[in-house]
């Protein structure tokens, strides 16, 4: 084959094809940069979204592609046998397909950043998290597309490949359903959002801030610092405590005082405790009452909530109510009870002999 080509060519149709090959390509460059050049100077006098989509995708161009269309086009000026005709024709089509491949999956890309771009900054880590899913996604379908065109151009007889990988891929999903089963909960955990990356969660008696969600496995940095590697399908079975989109804390706490308090002293000391909370920043007092009679104390109850999420402004919170706490029932000789019992002894008189 290859000596019919070069017999049936001489010099000259070999220079006509070079020539028409190396013009084409440099024709197909300078015409790419000269269209990028405009679209980026109108880009930047417009809002539209379409041409900075047609800039994204037109970046996208390879060297492939101008070199197989140069070579295709310098192949017309060559006699060629009908096999190396044939080849070359499918080549062709292989890296157009190829090509076409780049161009939608930088399209694809750049529409989900765009869609994804329109929420909240807020949700800054939801939308990465459920950006790099569906792209890796929309990316393993698009190849998968293209990978079964070229075969198809190439003359496989692709519908009768389908079907057989179907009746293969019946089997291949029940030995790995396991796999697949953490596959569509990763796909569930992007669209539906339970958490995202950087919110803190508790999941039975595992807790921490989410690190990365994969499309198996979701890590977890746990407080003590190791990090914590969970199935994604184990992961939704679980029940879910999202701290990350608390919006305030309701806090519950108890103050007990000793059963020699007076009653005058006792109504005084719910108006103390809300006068503690009200002088803190970021809470709403909500109640105290004088609960009920403890085994060795006079137990009060107060109910308060913290406007801000965050567990240290909690702390730091309770930390000052309860030095102001100590401070103003020094001041009205109110004792805070402790764990204490009181032994009484009877005595009786020793029967006469």
């Amino acid at each position: 084959m290859f000596q019919q080509l070069i017999s049936h060519n001489a010099l000259q149709d070999w220079s006509y094809a070079l020539l028409a090959a190396a013009a084409f390509m440099l024709l197909l460059f300078m015409l790419r940069k000269l269209v990028l050049r405009h679209l980026q100077r109108v880009a930047r006098n417009t809002d539209t979204v379409i041409d900075d989509f047609l800039i994204e995708v037109l970046s996208a161009t390879r060297v492939l592609l101008a070199s197989a269309m140069g070579l295709y086009l310098g192949s017309h000026f060559l006699t060629l046998p009908a096999a190396m005709e044939t080849l070359v024709n499918r080549a062709f089509g292989a890296a157009i397909l190829i090509q076409a491949g780049f161009w939608a999956t930088r399209g694809l890309i750049f529409w989900l950043r765009h869609h994804f771009s329109q929420g909240e900054q807020d949700d800054a880590g939801a939308r990465a998290m459920t950006l790099s899913l569906l792209s890796f996604l929309g990316r393993v379908v698009i190849w998968v597309l293209v990978l079964l065109m070229i075969m198809d151009n190439l003359g496989i007889n692709v519908t009768a490949l389908v079907a057989s990988l179907g009746i293969g891929g019946i089997a291949i999903a029940l030995a790995v359903q396991n796999i697949l089963g953490d596959l569509f909960a990763s796909l569930s955990i992007a669209i539906d959002k339970p958490f995202v990356i950087g919110d803190f969660i508790i999941l039975g008696e595992e807790m921490g801030t989410v690190e990365h969600v994969g499309l198996k496995t979701t890590r977890i940095r746990s407080l003590g610092g190791e990090q914590i590697i969970l199935s994604n399908n184990d992961l939704l079975k679980s029940r879910i405590r999202n701290y990350k989109r608390m919006q305030e804390r309701r806090i519950v706490f108890a103050v007990g005082v000793t059963y020699g308090t007076p009653a005058d002293k006792l109504e005084m000391i719910p108006k103390l405790i809300e006068q503690a909370v009200r002088t803190q920043t970021h809470t709403r007092f909500d109640r105290s009452h004088f609960k009920n009679l403890g085994a060795f104390s006079l137990d009060f109850e107060t109910v308060f909530y913290v406007l801000l999420p965050d567990y240290g402004v909690y702390m730091n919170v309770q930390q000052a109510i309860n030095l102001q706490l100590v401070r103003s029932f020094a001041a009205h000789g109110i004792e805070f009870a402790f764990p204490t019992q009181t032994l009484h002894l009877h005595s009786t008189p020793v029967a006469a002999a």
